[in-house]
């Protein structure tokens, strides 16, 4: 159980320096944000932001990978 937290915090550093590079680039690859089904509320001094679709899609991914690392580990 060790060896599968160390891996998991690993994993979660990885993903977060991951992040803070393309922040700090400022190039994101995907369209996060910009997909069909992903809601945006302009008022005068208030945006809504509802990313419904990017969620869905990042919870599949999520999913899979974690699915897949799950299988390669046991």
């Amino acid at each position: 159980m060790g060896d599968f937290a160390k891996f998991l915090i690993f994993l979660g550093c990885s993903i977060a320096a991951i992040g803070v590079i393309l922040l700090v680039l400022g190039k994101v690859p995907l369209p996060f944000g910009k997909l069909p089904g992903d809601i945006t509320i302009h008022k005068k001094n208030v945006v809504i932001f509802a990313p419904i679709t990017t969620m869905i899609v990042v919870s599949l991914i999520l999913t899979v990978l974690l699915n897949l690392f799950a299988r390669w580990f046991k």
